[in-house]
């Protein structure tokens, strides 16, 4: 039992953690920064860019940064031991 509530305080530890996580991703002028819970923190975008044009970098902008995220909490959950994944 006592284990189970040793590997439940480190998971609020990681969580704790990556809450304070960040990643930042720009392309063509379009910029977007989440946070580890992969939430969006803030957006920017760029006016001279067409709506179309806009709409596909804002996509990979976005799909690139969660990518990100996810590899930065893989390898924390990684280094952390005691766990069966």
């Amino acid at each position: 039992m006592f284990d189970k509530l040793k590997q439940l305080k480190k998971l609020k530890d990681l969580q704790d953690s990556l809450s304070q996580e960040k990643i930042e991703m720009e392309k063509e002028g379009v910029k977007i920064t989440i946070n580890g819970k992969l939430e969006v923190e803030s957006l920017t975008l760029n006016p001279a860019l067409d709506n179309d044009k806009q709409e596909k970098v804002l996509k990979d902008c976005l799909n690139d940064a969660i990518k990100k995220m996810q590899l930065k909490i893989a390898q924390k959950m990684a280094q952390m031991s005691g766990f069966d994944f």
